[in-house]
């Protein structure tokens, strides 16, 4: 849970929960812009990540409009807010699953960049991390959308897999079991990367 100190006087110097936050913004509204100071970034990043930039500001903004105007239905229990949030964003992402497929079968074909500047130790570092971008990309297009969504709350959002279950509103349990049958499916194509290449 982020621990941020909130812009209004009377509140400095305490940690104000996201849920206080958030319920104090129902009779407050300008509070809600807490909330979004937080987390914007992070949403913004994960959708980035997901779907890429030009698409990015528009599932971030529009996640935090929708979170706004739900924010009456949001559990004072739930004391941080990201699960919900990248619920949220997670479900506008996933109207986008064709840009999403098609970004990652364009970097599952894209050559190794050209590495012409910098140290010679970064440089291979570089190299060797993008000999294994086209084969993860490529097996992320191949997980089944809801595997891969729990996989990249995990990997990119930092969300335990407890929390991504509870952001993509499924059990605990059918979680962790979607998060093991994505992470066997990147463990061997990555596998099978390394064998054709030794």
């Amino acid at each position: 849970m982020a621990a941020v100190i909130p812009a209004f006087p009377e509140l400095r110097g305490q940690q104000v929960s996201d849920a206080e936050i958030i319920t104090q913004s129902g009779r407050e509204p300008e509070r809600f812009a807490d909330i979004f100071d937080r987390y914007y970034a992070q949403i913004h990043g994960y959708a980035a990540r997901r779907l890429g930039h030009g698409l990015a500001d528009d599932v971030a903004a529009e996640a935090f409009l929708v979170a706004f105007e739900r924010r009456g239905r949001y559990h004072a229990s739930r004391l941080d807010a990201r699960p919900w949030l990248y619920g949220i964003a997670s479900n506008l992402i996933a109207r986008h699953h064709r840009a999403e497929k098609r970004r990652y079968r364009a970097m599952a074909r894209v050559a190794c960049r050209d590495a012409t500047k910098g140290h010679a130790d970064e440089i291979a570092a570089m190299l060797d991390a993008e000999a294994f971008r086209a084969p993860l990309a490529a097996a992320l297009a191949r997980i089944a959308d809801r595997d891969r969504e729990v996989l990249l709350l995990v990997a990119w959002a930092g969300l335990t897999s407890e929390q991504a279950g509870e952001a993509l509103g499924i059990p605990s349990g059918t979680a962790r079991s979607r998060l093991h049958r994505a992470r066997t499916l990147l463990r061997a194509a990555l596998d099978d990367r390394t064998r054709k290449d030794s």
